[in-house]
């Protein structure tokens, strides 16, 4: 049963492959049924949870509740995006996103469930360092449209090189993953050397410090609550 249903959930989830927009698509009524047949599967597998188990246990258990609305979800979508089809109007798939959710909330997924309840209490606790980062990527991309807004400067392309503030954030926002790098410092590098100065102070700061220590608090935190729901087991 764990095996078949683990299938069954990779097969619904692999859907989006074949779904438009798709990688390779597959026509319409071949995805819609086995996507029926899957949540089939599913309700199937409900069924003999709600037969083996307590009436008001079975209901009390949220994860059978996700599971029941994840599926009439999925179900009215697909009707509504049919029939919209047969008449020819565009819509989208907005029941993709709660496929996760029969991943998560089985029975068999366990450990899944574990290991998404230790990112989840993870979070709250990293808040403070995203924020510090966003304070201090806010401050850079004030100081670089201070610095270069008003020379006039223009990007190979002939655009213009930092004089909006929010193009600013994203395009330092992509330099910490260096993705731009040099490029998005090459118009002011031309205009004066000086000003590598501060691109080198932005990567520092953002890049090597701020994410290392996000890093840092992303693994010390999860492995923090790994430990207390494993009942204080190494979790190295």
């Amino acid at each position: 049963m764990r095996t078949a249903t683990y299938f069954f959930i990779f097969l619904n989830l692999s859907l989006a492959v074949f779904e438009e927009p798709a990688v390779y698509p597959l026509p319409f009524l071949v995805t819609s049924l086995v996507e029926v047949l899957c949540l089939l599967v599913f309700f199937g597998r409900l069924t003999h949870f709600a037969k083996v188990t307590l009436r008001n246990v079975f209901w009390k258990d949220t994860k059978n509740i996700c599971i029941m609305v994840a599926i009439l979800l999925s179900l009215t979508d697909l009707a509504i995006y049919g029939v919209l089809r047969i008449y020819n109007v565009r819509s989208i798939r907005w029941s993709r996103i709660v496929r996760p959710i029969f991943l998560i909330n089985f029975a068999e997924s366990r450990q899944i469930r574990r290991a998404f309840r230790s990112i989840r209490n993870t979070l709250p606790e990293i808040t403070y360092v995203f924020l510090l980062f966003m304070f201090s990527l806010l401050m850079f991309s004030l100081m670089a449209l201070k610095l270069f807004g008003e020379r006039n400067l223009q990007t190979a392309e002939g655009l213009p090189y930092f004089r909006n503030y929010l193009e600013i954030v994203f395009d330092l926002y992509v330099l910490v993953t260096t993705a731009n790098s040099p490029d998005v410092m090459m118009p002011a590098f031309d205009f004066s050397s000086w000003y590598a100065l501060f691109f080198i102070a932005f990567v520092i700061v953002n890049t090597y410090i701020f994410m290392s220590l996000f890093l840092a608090v992303v693994y010390n935190n999860y492995k923090k609550h790994l430990k207390v729901m494993f009942g204080g087991v190494n979790c190295d």
